[in-house]
């Protein structure tokens, strides 16, 4: 780990375009702060541009890992095979946005008028330019978004004509799939543009896209769960999670709307080799737009082993509470642990498939917890709290876990059953409004960059067989 970060730091050292990508990365805005986010972006594209031309160039065949039989039958696991260019996840720090930590962020990132927390557009904005928004940008970006937010009324009619009981996630999808309908780029790839033109149809795309997610899940949750209530109209003068709050019938729980703030946007991005992220570079790569491209990536979202994940572990947590009761103790939990474990399961929202140590996420929702008194006094929140204290533990004695510490899901869905929002189903939903923000980014980069059609070459088990007996590569 440490040769591979010296590496990374003395490549960026090693080249100009490298040390200007390096302080557009980690400084305050070095533009004016009246700039739009669509120029902001592409004044930053030429200095990626001579990027990723100096490392084709100079590095093309420098070897940064070595492809293993483990990685190929693994699940590509570790493999290093994907530009991601807005965050970098470090099993030992977690992730990063642009060389910055989520505390980092925490810092520097406006948040909405009247609240302490990151929201949507400011890590959006961060995660396209690698630049921190200054509050004039953020607002301008709110009141863009809201004015965008709106769904066609043939989406409405689709989503409406779904039945209740399909699965929520399912409903997202066909959704965002369904906006396609109104592709820019589409339209202008069918009418021919030049290739330097497919960053702008894609920007345009991508940001109506995260302008209706709101309004679009926000209405799958009021037919699925609250039917016949009318949905608020979009407040221009609120910000995308301000208003998606509202329109989930929430708006006036400013507490629930300034943890959805910090979910939205600290899980926005998390490196690109998770399925969703993956799925979305993967579709995007063919020219598919950002609708097509992101309702694939919903439905890799929606396994039980990705996003699914955080509804199965407020069941396991609520469960426990039921077994031990509202008094919990160290003891009746590592006696439940050790009871999950030893029936064949795992504990849900502990390990991960890079982290090696507690997600910082997961820290982020900790802090946000204690900083609420009426969270302190919740038994599940409690219950959550006095886990990580034990789990750990019992998880390193157990001996089966690479990581035995909690992810953000050992957090994230607790707090929304504490302020009400019980439904579990619909949680992954809230996931995938997030995820477009990192999604999204890498759409409109790797059309600024060219990157061109993923294709990897695949192998028959005794052709694996056969390589790894001659050690060729």
């Amino acid at each position: 780990m440490l040769v591979r970060n010296s590496m990374l730091r003395s490549l960026c050292k090693a080249s100009p375009y490298g040390i200007a990508i390096r302080q557009l990365s980690s400084t305050a805005p070095l533009y004016e702060s009246s700039k739009s986010l669509k120029d902001t972006i592409e004044e930053v594209i030429p200095l990626k541009q001579a990027h990723l031309k100096k490392l084709k160039t100079d590095y093309s065949d420098v070897s940064i890992g070595d492809v293993k039989v483990g990685n190929v039958i693994g699940g590509m696991r570790g493999l290093r095979a994907m530009l991601w260019d807005s965050s970098v996840l470090d099993p030992e720090e977690g992730i990063r946005f642009h060389g910055r930590s989520i505390p980092d962020c925490q810092k520097v990132l406006p948040a909405a008028p009247g609240g302490k927390e990151i929201i949507a557009e400011s890590m959006l904005w961060l995660l396209l330019t690698g630049q921190v928004p200054s509050e004039a940008q953020t607002r301008a970006l709110s009141r863009e978004l809201a004015e965008k937010g709106n769904l066609p009324s043939h989406v409405e009619s689709l989503i409406d004509s779904l039945p209740r009981t399909l699965h929520p996630m399912t409903q997202l999808g066909i959704g965002v799939a369904a906006l396609n309908h109104d592709s820019s780029f589409q339209a202008a790839y069918e009418k021919g543009m030049k290739k330097s033109e497919y960053w702008t149809y894609t920007l345009e795309d991508s940001l109506n896209l995260v302008a209706r997610l709101p309004a679009l899940a926000a209405r799958i949750y009021r037919n699925v769960y609250k039917p016949g209530t009318v949905l608020p109209e979009l407040n221009p003068e609120l910000d995308l999670v301000g208003n998606y709050s509202s329109m989930l019938g929430y708006g006036d729980n400013h507490d629930l709307t300034e943890y959805l703030r910090l979910y939205i946007s600290i899980h926005g991005d998390h490196e690109g080799g998770n399925a969703s992220a993956h799925t979305a570079h993967l579709v995007g790569s063919t020219l598919s737009d950002p609708y097509l491209s992101y309702s694939a990536a919903l439905f890799a979202l929606a396994g039980p082993l990705h996003g699914l994940a955080n509804q199965e572990v407020l069941r396991w947590q609520l469960s426990m509470l039921k077994e031990v009761g509202d008094e919990v103790s160290h003891e009746t939990i590592r006696e439940y642990l050790w009871k999950t474990l030893k029936s064949g399961q795992v504990v849900p929202g502990y390990g991960h498939g890079v982290l090696r140590n507690p997600d910082p996420r997961f820290i982020a929702l900790q802090e946000f917890c204690e900083s609420k008194p009426e969270l302190l006094s919740s038994p599940i929140i409690q219950l959550v709290k006095k886990t990580y204290e034990v789990a750990p533990d019992v998880l390193k004695e157990h001996g089966k876990t690479k990581n035995p510490y909690p992810n953000v899901d050992a957090a994230s869905g607790c707090v929304l059953y504490h302020y009400g929002l019980t439904e579990f189903k619909y949680y992954t939903v809230i996931f995938g409004v997030s995820r477009a923000l990192g999604c999204i980014t890498q759409l409109v980069w790797a059309r600024a960059l060219g990157l061109p059609l993923e294709r990897p070459k695949s192998y028959s088990l005794d052709a694996i067989e056969q390589l790894a007996k001659s050690g060729s590569s």
